[in-house]
């Protein structure tokens, strides 16, 4: 993230919005597991940087929140070096064993949430 200057919480955001589409800062703090205002800060970055804008929501109180094209842009340049990270981290993983190491992570995740 640090080549692209970016923070884990501001790809993440990125990352929903291109894989959901415009959202609310609400939406996207349930996806995060985050409180609004968490959300609220994170956003007004991207904003600076021009990788998010806010569109009309279905009524006049709700604010919807979308990727720019250059945020569009970044995202898919982001995802290559991701993409490319994962690829080296997984080398030499069979897919068996990362299918069981997913599952017990869902696992923990459930655990925890209980």
């Amino acid at each position: 993230m640090n080549k692209h200057n970016l923070h884990r919480a501001q790809w993440t955001i990125l990352y929903y919005l291109y894989n959901y589409g415009a959202s609310t800062l609400v939406e996207i703090s349930h996806y995060q597991g985050v409180e609004k205002p968490t959300i609220t800060r994170t956003f007004a970055s991207l904003e600076e940087m021009s990788y998010v804008e806010q569109v009309a929501g279905r009524n006049k109180r709700e604010k919807r929140m979308q990727l720019t094209g250059q945020g569009t842009a970044v995202y898919e340049e982001v995802r290559v070096t991701i993409d490319q990270f994962e690829k080296e981290i997984l080398k030499d993983i069979s897919e068996s064993e990362l299918i069981d190491f997913i599952r017990v992570m869902e696992e923990i995740k459930n655990n925890i949430k209980k």
